[in-house]
């Protein structure tokens, strides 16, 4: 099994954001990469799942388990961050991506803020 995180970048995520967990070495696709620039929620944690690939994302609905359930995904990364900008973004997620490995975040949501991370499992 490759050492290598596989990511999944939701649709709201630019670029500079993708470079730079690809500069680190992280296996990179984003959401408006591949033709789900526009697509509902469901359809990007299905595609994330299928691919095996953690998905990052800012949105709310990634833990609203009444509009969005989770169950078995290789992991949700929600980042909560005030501004977006995605040098702030970057600097919240390199390092806490530094110290995990993938097979951490199988069944996982975790909330990702500045000053902390909140993991809650998502399947029994």
């Amino acid at each position: 099994m490759s050492d290598i995180m596989r990511l999944y970048l939701d649709q709201m995520f630019n670029i500079r954001v993708a470079d730079a967990l690809r500069a680190e070495g992280y296996d990179v696709l984003r959401a408006s990469e591949i033709g789900q620039a526009r697509v509902d929620d469901k359809e990007i944690l299905q595609k994330s799942t299928a691919d095996n690939r953690i998905l990052i994302t800012l949105d709310d609905h990634f833990g609203d388990w009444v509009i969005l359930p989770l169950s078995r995904h290789p992991g949700v990364i929600r980042i909560k961050v005030n501004p977006t900008a995605s040098e702030k973004i970057i600097g919240i997620i390199l390092p806490f991506l530094r110290t995990h490995r993938q097979e951490e975040f199988k069944d996982h949501l975790v909330i990702v803020s500045e000053y902390k991370a909140k993991w809650i499992m998502t399947a029994l």
